[in-house]
């Protein structure tokens, strides 16, 4: 019988690579999903503060024009620039007796206006729409002839913004009652 042990350099190359192997499988198995499960709360938690941010900015923005905008570069300029936005969130409340800003601040710990367009995750524009009614109203005569038409086409009485990311939605196009109402509220 021809008994032929293995030199020791195969052993010790054998140990190596189980030793490399477990180390990449406690990476795959442990820590990365540790690492993808922070990141996606933080990116939840991140883009629903944003999207707070941009309803109260909608929010203002009717009060102050009626209507609300589907346009979030005119929302983030208004935000930035009104003297508006600007006494609403500067003046000082006697009855609560601090400052009320309507404003969250983000997770970093403070709120810039320019955070309002894009998601954290994707880097891609939030999705804004307002809705768009129409009313017709045909004027007739006595003799019962058709004298005009009127029209009167109305904008933004409510909105719907929508994460690109699929973190929630808030405010609905065709019913009142959810108006500025998260879907995670």
């Amino acid at each position: 019988m021809d008994t032929k042990s293995d030199p020791w350099y195969v052993h010790a190359a054998l140990y190596v690579v189980i030793a490399i192997l477990t180390i990449i499988l406690i990476k795959v198995a442990i820590i990365d999903p540790r690492e993808y499960v922070a990141a996606e709360k933080y990116y939840k938690s991140e883009s629903r503060l944003r999207m707070d941010n941009i309803k109260e900015a909608e929010i203002l923005w009717e009060r102050k024009n009626k209507s609300f905008t589907d346009n979030l570069d005119s929302l983030i300029f208004f935000v930035k620039n009104d003297p508006f936005v600007d006494s609403v969130t500067t003046t000082f409340d006697s009855l609560i007796m601090k400052i009320p800003n309507p404003f969250t601040p983000l997770n970093h710990g403070e709120f810039t206006a320019d955070s309002l367009k894009l998601s954290p995750k994707t880097f891609s524009m939030y999705i804004l729409q307002i809705d768009t009614s129409m009313i017709i109203d045909t004027v007739v005569n006595r003799r019962g002839k058709i004298t005009r038409v009127d029209s009167t086409i109305t904008l933004g009485t409510r909105y719907y913004l929508e994460d690109p990311d699929g973190y929630g939605t808030i405010g609905s196009l065709d019913n009142d009652a959810l108006k500025n109402t998260a879907s995670w509220e």
